[in-house]
């Protein structure tokens, strides 16, 4: 997520960090390295142009903090900017009023259907969290895209809740008929997803229109693709003048895509972006919390959606095990293998280093190679005995050609291995120090 603008920014920063000092010589520079990423990053023109302006108005007849050099505070105010311009310290709670229809609206291949259960499936874990339980109802209106209801009605099965399918083909009957259901029955939520099109046409917004008068949603939901750059913006601009929409949510954004549409979005229609997709994967939603994401962008981390994520994703049980081998040293390369197993669970290697501060300057390449041996130092770990994984010490020469062999990989890298086992102790000693450990695993 925002890899290509990240790595952008990134080098700007770097350069800026150098200066000693600030000379318009560098600013200027500073200036069309900023323009030159953004551009890149399919963000449109006029809003690049605005962005550059408020950072050179924050620049001039103000003084540098004292704790900052001249190129930190220029960093500063990039910072600050970009934070408003992605919507500020405001974070968007997502809650519903109990009960309510929010419908899901996009165009065909933007996600929408999937999304529609991603968000279901949040809102239930998220309620399960206080110890309660959502009554969930996921419906479509979906007659136009071939098996469209069918793929709902099977994300519904898999994240366990209900599912409505109508009787009527008419989208505007049929949307009549779930929300008789919903009241019926005595629903908390219902999530409907709507019909899409490759494209805007008068037909669809009509339709739309006519569902959104009958049923009166309290919540309308827009999902863009974020592949599609500038053309998502001026998708957005039309759901709104002829439908209306309270937030956005963006789909695609592990893919290739520039993070230009994001950046530029709440500062276009002033409407917050409430979730982003981050994976295939029905847990694979995240909130869109402006200030982490800024921190991303500009090659920072985002260290508490991560603890959030290891959280939510790993056994309570398992946390508090490992927390305490961790912090009396005691643990061992068989707790460093299920450790392995626990990161696994957060999602690829890539998408777990994205979160961390500097990762941005790391090729996928790279990224691909770490993902690769962590499956390999499972293999080696595996081969050995108990009484190796507790006491690698006792791995001498002939002991680990003979690992090596079991597990197809050379003595070269059984050493790998126990160096990184070695390097991940240092890493919990300075996670001690910082008090940052106690927060990832609680």
């Amino acid at each position: 997520m925002f890899d290509f603008l990240s790595q952008k920014f990134n080098g700007v920063l770097d350069w800026l960090k150098n200066r000693g000092r600030l000379t318009q010589e560098n600013i200027d520079e500073a200036t069309k390295q900023i323009r030159d990423a953004l551009l890149d990053a399919d963000v449109p023109l006029h809003v690049v142009e605005d962005f550059l302006a408020q950072v050179q108005k924050e620049l001039l007849g103000q003084k540098v903090h004292e704790k900052l050099n001249p190129g930190q505070h220029m960093i500063k105010i990039v910072h600050d900017k970009v934070l408003e311009f992605l919507g500020g310290k405001n974070v968007i709670n997502v809650t519903f009023n109990i009960p309510s229809v929010i419908m899901v609206m996009g165009l065909q291949g933007s996600g929408k259907t999937t999304t529609t259960a991603k968000i279901a499936h949040f809102v239930k874990q998220q309620a399960l969290k206080r110890n309660k339980k959502r009554k969930i109802l996921l419906a479509s209106i979906d007659f136009y895209r071939p098996a469209a209801i069918e793929q709902l009605e099977i994300l519904a099965q898999k994240i366990d809740v209900d599912f409505y399918r109508a009787q009527s083909a008419d989208p505007v009957k049929a949307a009549q008929e779930i929300q008789e259901y919903f009241r019926k029955n005595s629903y908390e939520l219902l999530f409907l997803d709507t019909a899409g099109r490759l494209h805007i046409d008068d037909t669809m917004m009509s339709e739309l229109q006519r569902v959104d008068k009958k049923l009166a949603p309290k919540y309308k939901f827009l999902v863009l693709d974020a592949m599609t750059g500038q053309e998502s913006l001026r998708v957005a601009k039309t759901f709104d003048q002829s439908i209306g929409f309270n937030s956005v949510m963006l789909t695609k954004m592990d893919s290739d895509t520039r993070g230009g549409a994001a950046f530029a979005f709440r500062y276009e229609l002033k409407k917050p972006i409430t979730f982003v997709g981050c994976g295939e994967k029905i847990e694979d939603l995240e909130n869109f919390i402006p200030e982490r994401m800024t921190t991303r962008i500009l090659g920072m981390g985002d260290m508490m959606t991560l603890i959030e994520k290891a959280s939510d994703t790993i056994d309570e049980r398992q946390q508090q095990n490992m927390t305490r081998k961790f912090m009396d040293g005691s643990f061992t390369l068989k707790d460093f293998a299920e450790q392995m197993g626990m990161v696994d669970k957060m999602g690829s290697f890539q998408k777990i280093m994205s979160y961390m501060p500097g990762m941005g300057k790391v090729s996928p390449e790279m990224m691909e190679k770490g993902q690769s041996e962590i499956k390999q130092f499972k293999a080696i770990i595996s081969s050995m005995t108990r009484r190796e994984q507790a006491f690698p010490k006792v791995l001498d020469g002939s002991r680990k050609k003979r690992i090596a062999l079991g597990s197809g990989v050379t003595v070269q890298d059984v050493n790998q291995l126990l160096q990184r086992f070695e390097q991940s102790k240092q890493f919990v000693k300075m996670f001690k120090k910082n008090g940052m450990f106690k927060k990832f695993f609680k």
